[in-house]
C-alpha cells in the first residue's frame, strides 16, 4: 500500500477505502511522530515481537505441514484407486489466517492453519482418519487433540513446539493448484457448510489486508488495541466481549476514516470515534453484497435473530455475518465504558497529563465488585478437564445472558475472561464474575436478589454435555470480595489495599463528589441501611439513615474506608428489587417507569434513522463533509464529521426489546449438548408464577421444594448448591416472557434469610 494512505485506481487516481468519505485525510504532526515512536517503543518493550529465530522457526513447521499434507492427499488418493497420474497430480494447500496472517502474532502463539484439499479427501474419514494417524505417528507431533464436532472442524496440535490449529475445506475440485485464489467467490460453489465456514477465516483476513491504506500502520494499531483489550479484560470472544477478529475489524475501520495517520492518532481516533458509535449501528468495511450463491448474510431485515446482535461488527467476504453476536447488554456496556476511559486518557495524554502506562492500567477486576460468583469445575484427569474447561467456558456466556434475562437487566453481570487454578486441588479451575445492581436504580426496602434458580438451570445445562464422564463436577457459588480466594492473584499472595492512585482510582472519587454535589439538588429519596447479620452492625447502620438522606442510588454512597466501589453511570430501569451486598443490603423505594426500553440506552439509533425497504448497500454509501487535509483537524470538527456518519441511513434494527425465546448457542460446542425426550426426569425445582411477587417467607417457607439447597458455610461462601450432584438432569426453567408487577428476590443463602426472619 502506498504511504498516501488511500488506494491508487489504474490511472493513478486515489481511491477511498471503506462505505464512507474519511474523515480527516490530516498527515501526521511532529506529535504524532514522537508519541508513535513512543508507542512502538512500549509494544517492543512489551514483548509483543517474536524474535527472529521463532519467525524462522515458524515458517519451517509451515513449510513441513505443507509437504505432510501433500504426502496425505497422495496417499489417500492411491488408497481409493485413482490412476498414477491422477495420484501425482493430487495436490493439498495450507494457507494460514488470524493473528500470524495479520502480522500481529506475539512469541508463543499459535498458528491458525487451513488446509485445502481435493473433493476426493472427506473430513471424517480422510482428515479425522487417515491425516490424524499420520501425525500422531510422528515424533515432531505432540498434544494432538481432534475436535471433529465443533461448529468449525479443527485438529490442535504442536510441531516442535509450535502451537497449530488444522482446519479443513474441501473444495469441488479434482486438483487444487498451487495459485488457488481462495478470495474468490467461485471458491464456494457446492461445498458444504463445514468448508465455507472453515474458509471464512482465510477470507477474512485477506480481505481486511486489502481494505486498509497502510498495512504497517494497521499492524502496529492494532498489536496496540490488542494489548489495551487484554489489560483492561475485554479481549475474549467466548466469555462475550471482542476475540481477535472483531478488534481487527473495528481498528480497520478507523484506518479507512484516518487514512493517512500514524497509530498514535489511529489509537486516539480509535476511542474517540468508538465512544460516539451508536450501536447497534454496524462497522462495515465494506457493502454487504448479496452474493450469487444464494448463503445466508446478515441481515437483520430477513433473519429474526439478527435483530438482537447488540454490537454488530461485520466480516467483510461473502457471506457477510456478525463476528460479534456473543456481546450481552452487560458486556456491550463495560466496553462502552472501557472506551470511554481511553477517549478520556488519550485526552490527557495530548495535554501531557497522562502517558502509555495510563492507558494500559490493567483492570482491577477484584477490587471493582463487592460480589461475585465464583465457578469451580474439576475432573478426574488432565485431558477430561481440557474437555470440560473447553465445554464450560463455552456455556458460561449463557450464565451472563440468563442472570440478565431473569432479572430484567436490574443485575448486571462482568465475566472475568480468564480463568484460575487452585495449585493446591488436581485437575481444577476457577471462572469469577463481578456483580453489581444496575446504577441508579431505587430499591424497595426488603428486596433482594435470588438467583439460585437461574443458576441451578445453568448448572444442568452444563451437565448436558454429550462427552460428560463420572468425575466432571461444576459447583456455582457467591463470594464477596474480602473472601476472594488467594490463588487468584499473583504468586498467591493477596495485594495490600492500593497505594498508588491509578487513572480509575482516580476517576472513580471524581464521580462520586461529583455524583454526591448532584444528589444535593435533587428530590430527596428515603434509603434504608442495615446490617443482615449483625444485631449490633444494623443498630448503627439505622442511626446513619439521616446522613444518607439525600443519597440518590447506590453509586453515590460516600465510599467506606479501604473499600473500591465501581462507579457506573446512572441507567433508567424498568423494575425494582435489592442486592445483598458486602454486609450491608442497599433499599431504595422505586419509582415507576415505561415498559418499554429506550432504544437510545440499549445503543440504538433514533427512530428517525430506523428504515426498513432499500438494501443495505446503496444505503450506506454516505459523504460526510471532509475535515480539511490541515494537520491540526479541530476534535468539534471531527465530533460533527463522525455524528454525520453515525445519523447516515443505516439498516438499524431494533435492538434487544426482548430477549428470544432460546438464547444463542455457542457456535463451537452446539452439536455436544445431550437431549431427553419421552419419560423426562425432572429435578424438585418448581418454577415460581411469572406474574406472583415472591416475598422473602414464600422463599424461606418453600426452600425444600424452591431449591433443595444445601445450607452451609466455607469460609465466607455462600453455597447455591443443590444437596446432591447429578449429572444432567433437566429443570423447569424460570419464568422468562411475561413482566411481574413486583419482584423479590433474594441473593443470599437461604440460611442467611432464615436467621434474619427469625
Amino acid at each position: 500500500m502506498g504511504s498516501s494512505g488511500l488506494s491508487k485506481s489504474n490511472n493513478g487516481q486515489q481511491q477511498r477505502l471503506g462505505i464512507t468519505e474519511p474523515i480527516s485525510l490530516g498527515g501526521p504532526t511532529d506529535y504524532d511522530v514522537i508519541k508513535t515512536r513512543e508507542l512502538e517503543k512500549y509494544l517492543q518493550d512489551a514483548g509483543l515481537y517474536e524474535n527472529q529465530e521463532e519467525a524462522v522457526s515458524r515458517e519451517e513447521v509451515l513449510g513441513r505441514l505443507d509437504q505432510i499434507v501433500k504426502t496425505w492427499v497422495k496417499t489417500i488418493s492411491r488408497a481409493k484407486g485413482l490412476n498414477e497420474q491422477m495420484v501425482q497430480e493430487a495436490n493439498a494447500k495450507i494457507f494460514t489466517f488470524g493473528s500470524y496472517r495479520l502480522g500481529v502474532h506475539g512469541p508463543g502463539a499459535d498458528i491458525d492453519t487451513l488446509c485445502v484439499g481435493p473433493r476426493h479427501a472427506s473430513r471424517d474419514e480422510d482428515f479425522f482418519g487417515e491425516l490424524h494417524k499420520m501425525l500422531s505417528e510422528m515424533p515432531e507431533v505432540s498434544e494432538l487433540h481432534p475436535v471433529p464436532d465443533a461448529h468449525v472442524p479443527v485438529m490442535k496440535f504442536k510441531f516442535n513446539g509450535v502451537s497449530i490449529d488444522l482446519l479443513y475445506a474441501k473444495l469441488a475440485l479434482w486438483g487444487i493448484p498451487e495459485d488457488l485464489d481462495i478470495s474468490q467467490e467461485s471458491i464456494l460453489q457446492n461445498v458444504d457448510e463445514q468448508t465455507v465456514r472453515s474458509l471464512n477465516g482465510c477470507r477474512v483476513t485477506d480481505q481486511i489486508l486489502r481494505l486498509v491504506p497502510n498495512i504497517q500502520h494497521f499492524r502496529t494499531t492494532l498489536r496496540c488495541m490488542r494489548l489495551w483489550a487484554k489489560c483492561r479484560g475485554v479481549y475474549s470472544n467466548v466469555a462475550g466481549f471482542l476475540g481477535g477478529i472483531n478488534w481487527a475489524l473495528l481498528v480497520a475501520r478507523i484506518c479507512q476514516l484516518f487514512p493517512n495517520a500514524l497509530p498514535n492518532m489511529l489509537v486516539s481516533r480509535f476511542f474517540r470515534v468508538y465512544t460516539q458509535w451508536r450501536w447497534p449501528n454496524p462497522v462495515l468495511l465494506c457493502a454487504i453484497e448479496e452474493g450469487s450463491l444464494g448463503l445466508q448474510i446478515w441481515d437483520p431485515r430477513r433473519n429474526p435473530k439478527d435483530r438482537f446482535h447488540l454490537m454488530p461488527i461485520i466480516t467483510p467476504a461473502y457471506p457477510c455475518m456478525n463476528s460479534s453476536y456473543n456481546v450481552s447488554s452487560s458486556t456491550l456496556r463495560i466496553m462502552t465504558e472501557e472506551f470511554q476511559r481511553g477517549n478520556e486518557i488519550c485526552e490527557a495524554m495530548e495535554a501531557s497529563k497522562a502517558d502509555w502506562d495510563t492507558l494500559f492500567e490493567p483492570y482491577p477486576f477484584f477490587e471493582a465488585y463487592k460480589n461475585y460468583l465464583q465457578i469451580d469445575i474439576s475432573a478426574e484427569n488432565a485431558d477430561d478437564l481440557r474437555k470440560w474447561k473447553g465445554w464450560v467456558e463455552s456455556r458460561n456466556r449463557q450464565l451472563t445472558l440468563k442472570i440478565e434475562r431473569h432479572t430484567y437487566g436490574m443485575l448486571q453481570c462482568h465475566p472475568h475472561p480468564g480463568d484460575f487454578s487452585d495449585k493446591s486441588k488436581p485437575f481444577h479451575c476457577s471462572y469469577f464474575m463481578g456483580l453489581q445492581r444496575k446504577q441508579g436504580v431505587p430499591v424497595n426496602e426488603g428486596e433482594q436478589f435470588d438467583i439460585r434458580l437461574t443458576v441451578e438451570e445453568f448448572k444442568q445445562s452444563v451437565n448436558m454435555y454429550t462427552l460428560w464422564k463420572p468425575g466432571m463436577f461444576i459447583h456455582v457459588s457467591h463470594v464477596k470480595r474480602r473472601n476472594i480466594p488467594n490463588f487468584v492473584f499473583p504468586g498467591g499472595v493477596r495485594p495490600s489495599r492500593p497505594t498508588k492512585i491509578t487513572w480509575d482510582s482516580k476517576r472513580s472519587s471524581e464521580l462520586k463528589i461529583s455524583g454526591n454535589a448532584q444528589a444535593e439538588k435533587s428530590e430527596e429519596v428515603k434509603a434504608v441501611l442495615f446490617e443482615a447479620d449483625d444485631e449490633r452492625k444494623r443498630k448503627r447502620a439505622e442511626d446513619s439513615v439521616d446522613n444518607l438522606r439525600n443519597s440518590k442510588s447506590f453509586a453515590s454512597l460516600p465510599l467506606s474506608t479501604g473499600e473500591v466501589h465501581e462507579v457506573r453511570n446512572p441507567i433508567s430501569t424498568t423494575s425494582s428489587c435489592s442486592m445483598k451486598c458486602d454486609d450491608s443490603e442497599v433499599n431504595i423505594m422505586s419509582e415507576p417507569k415505561s415498559e418499554k426500553p429506550d432504544l437510545k440506552s440499549l445503543g440504538g439509533c433514533p427512530s428517525s434513522d430506523i428504515e426498513t425497504n432499500g438494501s443495505v448497500e446503496s444505503k450506506l454509501q454516505f459523504n460526510p463533509m471532509l475535515a480539511t487535509t490541515d494537520t491540526s483537524t479541530s476534535k468539534d470538527a471531527e465530533k460533527l464529521a463522525i455524528e454525520k456518519i453515525m445519523s447516515a441511513p443505516y439498516e438499524v434494527h431494533q435492538a434487544f426489546p426482548e430477549e428470544p425465546e432460546e438464547l444463542e448457542d455457542d457456535f463451537e460446542y452446539r452439536n455436544q449438548v445431550k437431549y431427553f425426550g419421552g419419560n423426562m426426569k425432572k429435578s424438585n425445582i418448581e418454577s415460581s408464577n411469572s406474574t406472583a411477587a415472591v416475598s422473602e417467607e414464600t422463599v424461606i417457607s418453600n426452600k425444600e421444594t424452591i431449591c433443595s439447597t444445601q445450607l452451609s458455610s466455607n469460609g465466607g461462601l455462600e453455597e447455591l448448591e443443590p444437596a446432591e450432584f447429578a449429572p444432567p438432569l433437566l429443570s423447569v426453567p424460570a419464568p422468562l416472557s411475561q413482566k411481574k408487577s413486583l419482584i423479590r428476590l433474594n441473593f443470599t443463602s437461604l440460611g442467611k434469610a432464615a436467621d434474619k426472619s427469625s
